[in-house]
């Protein structure tokens, strides 16, 4: 079994809208506030099967209005959109820095299947290389 990656301290980054983690060995890693936001481990966000996942859209700016330990294991993060549901567990959090990169183009990717935006007030404009 690996052994859980503890931060040994956390910086919210207002002005950088990143969540910066500290561990022992020297690793640092920023989490924007918007992806931790669209992978939120909430069941309003993943549902309670992957078919039931909901996209996450127009949370570009997105902010971290409150954080707070859960228990010795996790954080509880109330983003200032209202959503405050979800235990992001310090393997979590591990594995979202580990794997950001892929995370965040998983993530555009679906936005652009699905027609979304990163941004709340975006107008999808007609494509005409697209068939209707």
């Amino acid at each position: 079994m690996m052994q859980t990656r503890t931060p040994t301290s956390l910086k919210v980054r207002r002005q950088s809208q990143v969540l910066e983690l500290h561990y022992d060995n020297g690793d640092v890693f920023q989490l924007p506030f918007e992806l931790l936001r669209v992978l939120s481990p909430s069941a309003e966000v993943r549902g309670h099967s992957p078919e039931q996942a909901t996209l996450q859209y127009g949370k570009a700016d997105v902010m971290i209005s409150a954080i707070e330990p859960a228990g010795n294991y996790a954080l509880h993060i109330t983003f200032d959109d209202g959503h405050d549901s979800g235990i992001y567990s310090w393997d979590y959090l591990y594995d979202l820095a580990s794997h950001r990169d892929e995370y965040w183009q998983d993530y555009l990717q679906q936005l652009q299947a699905a027609g979304k935006s990163r941004y709340p007030d975006a107008v999808q404009v007609f494509d005409p290389a697209k068939k209707r």
